[in-house]
């Protein structure tokens, strides 16, 4: 027996894709799904964090708003903010304005930079990937995180990063790819 829903269109899904447009369209065409390029990897990391006690679904539909405060996500344009662009993003109502995680995200993009020559984000979350696993047939059954998070987080945090508990490390993990948590049945895990 699986989780999986069947959606509008007939396919299955894993159960939270079955709720808003949004979802369904970020499960179809995003989580899951291998991230290449740093900026990217540093933009699923710096949503992730802002999630953190929020709703997926806030910031899905607040993405956009985040891209534009943030310089696309860019690390180096990031590490280059300064105090006037916190207050700034603090003054943005179309982003989550809590300063402590604002403040993280700049940190983060001075630690990925920071990062020793040849080191990178996805080498870091490759080195910490957990072996493949059997689909779980119900979304109670995934975990919220794994040894291999809990070592990545801890790993993150030694290079400066903040915002990045073991949960939301696997949260990035599963969003980009190096965790495939769709249920099974879903389409989305089916099609590789």
């Amino acid at each position: 027996m699986s989780d999986a829903v069947p959606g509008p269109d007939g396919l299955l899904r894993c159960p939270w894709a079955a709720g808003p447009e949004d979802y369904t369209a970020y499960h179809d065409t995003e989580w899951g799904r291998e991230v290449h390029g740093e900026a990217a990897l540093f933009e699923r990391l710096s949503l992730e964090g802002f999630q953190a006690g929020l709703s997926w679904l806030t910031i899905l539909r607040k993405r956009g708003a985040f891209r534009a405060a943030f310089a696309g996500f860019d690390p180096a344009a990031v590490a280059a903010f300064t105090a006037a662009d916190v207050e700034r993003l603090m003054n943005d109502p179309g982003i989550v304005r809590n300063r402590a995680k604002i403040e993280a995200v700049i940190g983060n993009a001075r630690a990925l930079l920071a990062l020793p020559a040849g080191e990178t984000l996805a080498g870091l979350l490759q080195a910490h990937r957990p072996p493949a696993r059997a689909a779980a047939p119900a979304l109670a059954e995934i975990p919220a995180s794994t040894p291999e998070s809990t070592a990545l987080a801890r790993d993150l945090r030694r290079r400066g990063f903040r915002f990045v508990g073991p949960t939301t490390a696997y949260a990035m993990m599963q969003a980009t790819g190096y965790v495939n948590d769709h249920v099974a049945g879903c389409w989305v895990r089916d099609a590789g």
